[in-house]
């Protein structure tokens, strides 16, 4: 183990958590106090009462700008980072171990999952949890269904069609779609 021991912090910094790790109990628990608070904006009808669950779900302040359709799905939340101007639709997921920055201006469309968490594809190692973070950039908008992989970072103004799996970088000004995700246009200024 490196000199890092919070295994939040580790994960923020990529390492690979093996599943016997000393540490790893942390993450269950973190994930059943989420779920606690998840129950209750996932039950809430008012968007001031929704933005501030999920400021406490995420630690930070939720603009007032950002519209949340619940139900929302997030297993830790303290990874996530959300901008201004933000519109989340209906059944996201977000698993934010790896870390989840979305810029002002993103929409997401409903089912949309961000999952900065993945596995080693060895057997022996399968268990361990791997990250990499995700970063939606401004004015980018993600269509319904859409998946993004650990340590993918989306272009400003990027389209991502829906049903498509995004398993690397796309630059700004893009159109991507498809299983994996590629190019079909770009986008005129």
């Amino acid at each position: 183990m490196n000199n890092i021991t919070d295994i939040f912090e580790r994960l923020r910094n990529g390492e690979t958590i093996p599943s016997v790790d000393p540490q790893a109990y942390k993450l269950r628990e973190a994930s059943y106090a989420t779920k606690k608070l998840l129950v209750q904006m996932n039950n809430a009808a008012d968007p001031a009462e929704i933005r501030n669950l999920l400021s406490q779900i995420t630690d930070s302040k939720i603009d007032e700008s950002v519209a949340v359709f619940t139900p929302l799905h997030i297993n830790y939340g303290k990874h996530t980072k959300i901008g201004k101007n933000v519109f989340i639709n209906f059944d996201c997921v977000f698993l934010d171990l790896g870390g989840i920055t979305i810029e002002d201006d993103v929409m997401l469309a409903p089912r949309v999952s961000l999952l900065s968490e993945g596995h080693p594809v060895s057997p022996e190692d399968r268990h361990a949890l791997r990250v990499g973070p995700i970063h939606i950039k401004k004015n980018a908008w993600i269509g319904a269904g859409a998946m993004i992989l650990p340590g993918v970072t989306i272009g400003e103004n990027t389209v991502v069609a829906a049903g498509a799996v995004v398993s690397k970088d796309i630059p700004a000004n893009t159109i991507v779609g498809g299983i994996p995700a590629k190019m079909i246009k770009n986008i005129e200024q």
